[in-house]
């Protein structure tokens, strides 16, 4: 192996041409984050969610948060209801209390992953807690397929120990989801067989990996710069923009000479009809309907 290169292939290593020649999925379409507010005036940066990106299909949204500014975050997301989809949050630094009304309660800490099914309703809050001022991760939606929607709500909270660490030639990859070379992300496999890596590249250092074929998959650099798609006719991408990638059967990327971390997100279209209303993601304009009902007369 290179020792410049890290390539990672599903529970086995395999030689860096080997993830290349597969075709690395070039970069199809690049979106810079556009700033929003939410919950009580936090802000955010919204990736996927915004019109330049509404969604891509199981993805519904995804928001990065980033302040030294208690004053910017700490009053944070008062309650508020969820139907019809799955939100992940991954903390980089600070950390989020968790409370809903079902009676689960639970701290999010730096590090750590909360992969919450929201399934027929969950009413919950999610409030900041400041350690050291600085606040920064994450916020994903996935969504859930019709039969799914209205399961029981479930969470997955996964301490950072919990969460495996790949270290090779340099590049280090946080195994939230999927599989690599061996190392199993903690997450229960969803219905869209979400892959998530959080892959920290030094300045020279190169990545590459298999990715399901069929996957929606998208990269966010939010540190530094990144060359991505096959090495013939690269992307640059750079902090706070999203790569949207083209078919391919891999993804490679190569740090720029101020280095590059990036998050990795791939799952399995759904192609099913989407109608959605705020925090309610169903399938028709009746379902919403039917949410807005149940929440309003209690029933979550």
């Amino acid at each position: 192996m290179n020792q410049e290169t890290l390539a990672l292939k599903a529970n086995q290593p395999v030689a860096a041409a080997s993830a290349e020649s597969t075709g690395a999925r070039p970069v199809v379409k690049v979106i810079r984050g556009q700033p929003t507010s939410d919950g009580a005036g936090v802000k955010l940066t919204r990736v996927i969610g915004a019109a330049e990106l509404p969604e891509l299909d199981p993805f519904l949204l995804l928001d990065a948060f980033h302040s030294a500014d208690p004053k910017a975050y700490i009053a944070g997301f008062p309650d508020h209801p969820h139907r019809g989809f799955e939100t992940i949050t991954y903390m980089l630094a600070g950390r989020m209390r968790h409370r809903d009304n079902k009676g689960h309660s639970g701290l999010l800490d730096a590090g750590g992953v909360q992969w919450m099914t929201a399934g027929r309703g969950i009413v919950h809050s999610e409030m900041p807690e400041q350690r050291d001022g600085l606040m920064s991760g994450f916020q994903l939606w996935l969504n859930l397929p019709a039969s799914e929607k209205m399961a029981d709500a479930r969470y997955q909270d996964i301490p950072a120990a919990s969460i495996p660490v790949v270290v090779a030639g340099g590049v280090t990859v946080k195994v939230i989801a999927g599989a690599i070379d061996g190392e199993r992300g903690p997450v229960d496999p969803a219905a869209t067989v979400p892959v998530y890596l959080d892959v920290a590249l030094p300045a020279g250092t190169s990545f590459a990996t298999t990715l399901p074929p069929g996957h929606a998959a998208v990269a966010f650099v939010f540190e530094g710069a990144a060359d991505v798609g096959p090495s013939a006719a690269p992307t640059r991408v750079e902090a706070g923009q999203l790569g949207v990638l083209g078919e391919g059967g891999a993804f490679a990327a190569r740090a720029s000479g101020q280095g590059a971390r990036l998050l990795l997100l791939a799952a399995r279209p759904l192609g099913e009809p989407i109608a959605r209303y705020g925090p309610f993601v169903m399938n028709s304009e009746g379902e919403i309907r039917e949410a807005i009902a149940d929440y309003q007369s209690g029933k979550f």
